[in-house]
């Protein structure tokens, strides 16, 4: 099927439309604004080398609610022996860097190109992009970067350089959104990493709706400070 492809033009065709692999459209650029616009309408950027940037809405859609998290018990221990501390804010483009240098299945190279982490840096200046980062020693060894508009959190990568150092990132992630009456944490596809907190595949139709009314409550800009540790949050969390 023919793909849409974008101009200088802010304009996105809708997802609905995507081919059977997800795609939406190809090229423009990953400046702020054209990244807005896609979230905004459940797209995302996924660059592939060799060709223009693309533009995806995959259905089904891998999506974990907070509010229907569950924790692990072995990683439950490991957050009470308060190993790990958790910062937010702090290190955005160290995390980026850090997620683009970690080594990923059946990947040669990185998806995270220079373009996307000016983009998403500026995103990040902007307020409305957001890395929550795991720390040991003084050392950053673990965390995660995405995108918060209304009550809906696009995760985009995670990296650790110490066992359990995302899982911890993401433990806190989970806890504060409930606790800020997120709607979802889109994950965009499947991993097992964050099917056992409990993410599950939605259709895009389904997905689409549930954006739709996150999009009505305003946006949590940045910086980010959380209101909740992962040892606090533990109390209220189901395991798994």
């Amino acid at each position: 099927m023919p793909i849409y492809k974008l101009t200088d033009e802010l304009v996105f065709p809708p997802p609905e439309g995507a081919s059977r692999e997800g795609i939406v459209a190809i090229g423009g650029d990953a400046w702020p604004d054209r990244l807005l616009l896609a979230y905004a309408q459940g797209i995302f950027p996924w660059p592939s080398d060799g060709l223009p940037l693309l533009w995806f809405s995959p259905n089904p859609r891998f999506v974990l609610v907070p509010k229907d998290a569950h924790v692990s018990r072995s990683l439950a221990k490991t957050i009470r022996r308060g190993e790990y501390e958790v910062r937010v804010d702090t290190a955005f483009d160290e995390v980026m860097t850090a997620c683009a240098q970690a080594p990923r299945p059946g990947q040669d190279g990185t998806w995270i190109t220079d373009e996307l982490r000016a983009g998403y840096g500026e995103l990040h200046r902007l307020g409305y992009a957001h890395s929550i980062e795991t720390w040991r020693g003084g050392e950053l060894v673990g965390g995660l970067y995405g995108v918060s508009l209304g009550r809906g959190f696009f995760g985009e990568s995670m990296f650790a350089h110490a066992p359990d150092a995302s899982k911890v990132a993401t433990v806190a992630l989970l806890g504060n959104l409930r606790a800020w009456d997120f709607a979802f944490i889109d994950c965009q596809v499947r991993t097992d990493h964050l099917e056992r907190f409990g993410a599950r595949n939605w259709p895009r139709k389904e997905f689409l709706a549930h954006l739709r009314e996150a999009l009505t409550h305003e946006t949590k800009r940045g910086p980010w400070r959380f209101d909740l540790t992962p040892a606090q949050i533990m109390g209220t969390f189901p395991f798994s």
